[in-house]
């Protein structure tokens, strides 16, 4: 087996982030392919430069992988300042949500410091149900996000790099994030930012796109300047990340209180009508109203039930760890850390993007 460095990154990405049935039907901005392999490039430039030796990466049948291994030899060829090693998970694909498990799994086991995550609420709720203590750094390219971060992939590998080299503290730069729990009586799931209880009673496409017959909303936490379904809450009770409590919103076309005006796609603005809104403290549990149909984790309809199942929620703070951007970059000019007597080795060198 091939030897590994010691200072390893992950890299997840997911090849079907930013191609949902969202984008049919209300237009918003594609995440393709080569996007995705360009912001991997522009992370693994920042990794190199600030010392990491080495990154795991998940397959894929999208070209991601394959991309990315091309850029790496080219770069190698070109004699410039050194990327990270690559590497890349054995595993077989199922293009499935257990991709990403297994592969999380498999960077745990051979001692990754962090682990870079590209894609959307979906795909980081995956990633955040795996990966326990260890942090993650957050780039969004999927539909209608409020988990991760929009962000330019350079800093964000940066960020990485000082965190996984350990030349600053990540208890100083990471935050515990909420989640949301959801048992029933033969399983229990997480979501990071939201879970709709719909009166749907088959999965169907998974994606949530239509809120007509959504009952009632958990959620971690609400901006008012968000889309999709979590704008809802952000228009009517404001939380942050860092509040201590999330927010409950139930629904009810025949008898609203009122009527509110959301963002709930890019483009299409819906009037939801309101029954009742209320704060949802750190571990008090909500019996589920609606007597079947199904149920949306962060925006994907992913299990049917009825009522024999007695579905109950809660918040918790025993979320994901993941790094601040900014704060990280801050904490390091502060500090001093991106300042060197040595000039660039290659003065035309450019980091490709």
């Amino acid at each position: 087996m091939q030897s590994r460095p010691e200072l390893l990154v992950g890299i997840v990405t997911n090849p079907e982030s930013g191609r949902d049935i969202r984008r049919l039907l209300f237009g918003p901005s594609v995440f393709p392919t080569s996007e995705k392999v360009s912001m991997v490039i522009r992370v693994l430039a920042a990794l190199g430069v600030f010392g990491v030796q080495g990154v795991l990466m998940m397959p894929d049948y999208g070209g991601i992988v394959a991309g990315v291994m091309r850029a790496a030899r080219a770069h190698d060829n070109a004699s410039l300042e050194p990327w990270p090693e690559v590497f890349v998970i054995d595993q077989s694909i199922e293009r499935s949500a257990n991709d990403t498990r297994r592969a999380v799994r498999s960077m745990l086991n051979v001692g990754v410091r962090l682990i870079v995550v590209l894609g959307g609420d979906g795909t980081h709720r995956i990633v955040a149900a795996e990966c326990g203590d260890v942090p993650l750094v957050t780039l969004s390219t999927g539909t209608n996000n409020a988990f991760p971060d929009f962000r330019e992939a350079t800093t964000a590998g940066i960020a990485a790099a000082l965190c996984a080299s350990g030349k600053l503290d990540v208890s100083k730069v990471c935050r515990r994030n909420k989640r949301l729990k959801i048992r029933l009586d033969d399983r229990e799931e997480i979501a990071l930012v939201d879970i709709a209880i719909c009166l749907t009673r088959h999965v169907g496409s998974k994606a949530l796109w239509g809120p007509e017959n959504v009952a009632e909303m958990f959620v971690t936490f609400s901006e008012c300047d968000s889309i999709g379904l979590s704008s809802i809450p952000g228009l009517l009770r404001p939380t942050g990340r860092d509040d201590g409590e999330g927010t409950v919103v139930r629904f009810d076309r025949e008898d609203p209180m009122y009527w509110l005006s959301a963002p709930i796609a890019p483009g299409i603005i819906k009037r939801m009508p309101i029954h009742s809104v209320e704060p949802m403290p750190p571990g008090k549990k909500f019996a589920v109203r609606a007597k079947c149909g199904t149920i949306a984790l962060d925006g994907e309809r992913e299990i049917e039930f009825t009522a024999k199942d007695h579905p109950l929620v809660w918040l918790d703070r025993e979320g994901p760890l993941t790094v601040d951007v900014h704060k990280t970059l801050k904490l390091a000019a502060n500090q001093g850390l991106l300042v060197s007597d040595k000039p660039d080795p290659d003065p035309q060198q450019t980091l490709i993007s």
